[in-house]
């Protein structure tokens, strides 16, 4: 067993043109201060770190690690979340996507996928760089418009579609598979990867690459109403990044799963700051602490209701409380069981 690392926090979601969220000097104090000491590190912006040339410099990278570590925190992952959806991007989803590239990118769909797929490699080497082991992504997608199957799929069309798909991540993998890091996808509604089944699609498309790993984050099973713990039984061993996230599901005689094009707000599922949702996090790290998954637990705040400042203040302490310090010493040492095996006395105790 291990002992999960944490608390640790993803900087995304409270990134703002205001201090002390507008630097990376900011984001790391205001984080110190709260009492995390961990970070996960987004890497589409280029003023918190600037992947083209990090990935040509160690220098940048040793001081880009020390000004994190003079805070006294440390790296959990990067992020590339943004950039590995703009790996697989389907043609409805084109217009909405391209806001998140480079002008001279836009309506450029190919160079998109081009540049994005250069971004994940150049992430692959940074990561190294920085001595990191794991790295948190999306798979992107070009099945989701099909994930109801109206009007019927052709035939080959799903095993096509994740058969582009791990062409497409393949030389990544490989780029960070000779830089000694693991890819973690986060299993998402939205992704190609959303459950078990998907991530076993891929797993097999890719050749069981031995790079491909998960994210597990629990809030995204409660939205699609899987069993988020008897997941872990089933793929705890390529789950080698957590977030700590919160999610509940109250259908009603109006909505369900797919939500009626409500906002967040109003619809049955809906994600929620831990402790405030469905998910029994006890169990989680319960079960991901017995399998021995080596992870830090990094808050992600997403919340309709709660404040990111409240959610954020409040996620230390929450995971402060989850993390169970793994035990050397059996409870029942005392009553001794414990010496060589005596074959004869064995055998006596059996009346054999």
């Amino acid at each position: 067993m291990k002992t999960i690392k944490g608390p640790a926090v993803f900087l995304a979601q409270f990134m703002d043109d205001k201090s002390p969220f507008n630097s990376l000097e900011g984001l790391c104090k205001w984080a110190k201060e709260l009492g995390y000491i961990g970070i996960q590190i987004p890497t589409l912006d280029k003023s918190i770190i600037d992947l083209d040339i990090a990935s040509e410099s160690q220098t940048y990278c040793d001081e880009f690690k020390g000004k994190i570590n003079s805070f006294g925190l440390e790296i959990t992952e990067l992020s590339t979340h943004i950039q590995g959806q703009l790996v697989a991007v389907h043609s409805a989803h084109d217009l909405m996507f391209d806001v998140f590239v480079p002008k001279e990118l836009q309506g450029k769909p190919k160079k998109r996928t081009e540049w994005a797929i250069d971004q994940m490699k150049k992430a692959a080497m940074v990561s190294r760089r920085l001595g990191l082991k794991t790295h948190a992504t999306f798979s992107g997608s070009l099945l989701w418009p099909m994930v109801h199957p109206w009007p019927q799929q052709p035939n080959g069309l799903v095993e096509t579609g994740f058969k582009e798909l791990a062409t497409r991540w393949l030389p990544i993998l490989d780029t960070f598979d000779s830089q000694g890091v693991d890819v973690c996808y986060e299993v998402h509604p939205v992704e190609d990867i959303h459950d078990g089944d998907t991530f076993e699609r891929f797993l097999k498309a890719t050749g069981n690459h031995k790079r491909v790993n998960i994210l597990y984050d629990p809030s995204h099973f409660v939205l699609q109403q899987l069993d988020y713990l008897k997941y872990i039984d089933h793929y705890h061993q390529f789950i080698k990044a957590f977030h700590v996230k919160d999610a509940e599901f109250n259908p009603s005689g109006k909505k369900g799963t797919f939500g009626g094009y409500n906002d967040w707000k109003n619809r049955a599922g809906r994600y929620r700051s831990p402790g405030d949702g469905q998910v029994d996090f006890k169990q989680v790290f319960s079960k991901l602490t017995e399998y021995g998954c080596d992870v830090w637990a990094v808050l992600e705040w997403e919340c309709v209701i709660k404040s990111p400042q409240q959610g954020a203040i409040e996620g230390v302490d929450f995971i402060k409380n989850h993390i169970i310090e793994t035990t050397s010493k059996r409870f029942d040492d005392f009553a001794g069981g414990d010496g060589d095996k005596d074959e004869n006395q064995l055998r006596k105790i059996l009346g054999i």
